[in-house]
C-alpha cells in the first residue's frame, strides 16, 4: 500500500504545480467481494488524470463522473458502488471521495517517514450514507499524535473510521550483480519493492545497469551496512559464489530479515549451512528458519525472468504467510485467511 500512496503523492505534487485540483478516492467498506479491499487508494485530477486504480476497472469511470461534483463544490461525498447488480464487482464498495491538497507539512513528513523507514497512518472518517458529507474526511498521523487532514478542517472525528497502518516498502536486497540480479531488479520493482543491489567493491556497473533500483551499493560482507534489515526486508543471494554466499551470510548472522534466498541446488544448500553452523553453532532458529534454498517456488522457471517471478512468489507467500495452491481450489473466498 506504501508504495501506492507514494505515487498518488508523486502525481498531486505534479498536477498542483500545473495548477489542478486533485480528488482523492478511498475504498473505506465493502459489504461483499471486491477486486481490492479496503484501503485502497486512487487519485483523480480536474484535467482526468488518475493513479492507481480502486477495483479492476469496472468502477473507476462511475468515480470520475461522480468527482467532477467533488471538484465544484469542494465538499467530500460518500459514493455507493453495489456490483451485485452490474457485471464488474459483486460487493457493495463504499468509496470516500474528498477533496485532496495536503498541506507543505503532511509531504514533508510523507517523506521523511519513507527516508526513515518509519510506519505512518491514515484514518478515514466517513457515515455509511450516499451523498455529500461536509464533515467526512482523511487524516494522517506520522511520529507524533497529531493528526493532520488532507483537506477537511472539520471532520467529525465521532463518525465511522477506518484506520489504516502504512509499514515502511517492503525492501528486496539482491546480493550479486549478474544477468539474473537485473531480472530480478526489474519484477520486484514492478511490484513497488525498494530493490537495493549489493555489488562487490571492484564492480564496474552502475545504478544504471539496474532499471528499478534505487541505490547499487560496491562493498564486501564485513563492511555492508545492516541497519535496514528488519521484517520488512528480503534478501536473496545472487554472487553464483559459494564462499561470497557464505561470507554474506555470516555477515548478515545478528540480522532479523523476513526472508532469505539462497539459489543453487539442495546439496549447495546444504554445504553452505553446514559450514554456517559449525563455525557458529548458537546461531538463533528463527535466523535459520528464514532461509530458503533453492530460492523460488516450483512452477517450472526456465529463464532469469521466470526465476525472477518464482522467487518473488515465494517471498509474498513467506511474508503474506499464505501457502501457495490454485485460487480455484480455495472454498473461501479469494481475501479470506482461511481455506
Amino acid at each position: 500500500m506504501t508504495h501506492e500512496l507514494k505515487e498518488i503523492i508523486s502525481s498531486f505534487i505534479k498536477a498542483k504545480k500545473q495548477g489542478a485540483k486533485c480528488a482523492l478516492v478511498s475504498l473505506v467498506y465493502l459489504n461483499g467481494s471486491s477486486y481490492r479491499k479496503p484501503g485502497v487508494r486512487m487519485l483523480l485530477t480536474e484535467t482526468g488524470e488518475m493513479t492507481g486504480a480502486v477495483s479492476g476497472g469496472c468502477v473507476e469511470k462511475e468515480i470520475q463522473r461522480q468527482t467532477i461534483a467533488v471538484f465544484k463544490s469542494n465538499i467530500p461525498k460518500l459514493m455507493v458502488y453495489d456490483g451485485r447488480y452490474r457485471l464488474g464487482c459483486e460487493g457493495q464498495l463504499y468509496l470516500l471521495i474528498e477533496p485532496f491538497n495536503p498541506s507543505e507539512e503532511i509531504i514533508d513528513a510523507f517523506n521523511n517517514s519513507l527516508k526513515k523507514r518509519n510506519s505512518f497512518y491514515i484514518h478515514s472518517y466517513f457515515k455509511l450514507e450516499e451523498g455529500e458529507q461536509p464533515n467526512s474526511g482523511s487524516k494522517f498521523s506520522f511520529e507524533t499524535e497529531t493528526w493532520l487532514p488532507v483537506f477537511n478542517t472539520k471532520i467529525d472525528t465521532s463518525y465511522k473510521v477506518f484506520k489504516q497502518l502504512f509499514k515502511p516498502s517492503f525492501r528486496l536486497v539482491i546480493i550479486g550483480a549478474e544477468h539474473d540480479a537485473v531480472a530480478l531488479t526489474a519484477l520486484a520493482s514492478f511490484l513497488g519493492w525498494e530493490v537495493v543491489v549489493v555489488a562487490n567493491a571492484l564492480n564496474k556497473q552502475t545504478i544504471a545497469n539496474f532499471p528499478g533500483a534505487i541505490d547499487l551499493i560496491q562493498t564486501e560482507p564485513n563492511f555492508l551496512n545492516l541497519n535496514w534489515v528488519n521484517k520488512q526486508a528480503a534478501i536473496v543471494f545472487m554472487t553464483h559464489s559459494y564462499a561470497k554466499d557464505l561470507q554474506y551470510l555470516v555477515a548478515l548472522k545478528e540480522t532479523n530479515p523476513a526472508y532469505i534466498g539462497l539459489l543453487g541446488p539442495k546439496d549447495r544448500r546444504e554445504k553452505i549451512l553446514n559450514a554456517f553452523i559449525e563455525n557458529y553453532p548458537m546461531v538463533k532458529d528463527e535466523f535459520l528458519d528464514a532461509i530458503y534454498g533453492p530460492a523460488g517456488l516450483n512452477i517450472g522457471s526456465e529463464t532469469a525472468q521466470e526465476i525472477a517471478l518464482s522467487i518473488c512468489a515465494e517471498i509474498l507467500s513467506v511474508t503474506r504467510q499464505k501457502t501457495p495452491d490454485f485460487l480455484k481450489n480455495k472454498k473461501l473466498s479469494i481475501h479470506s485467511n482461511e481455506r
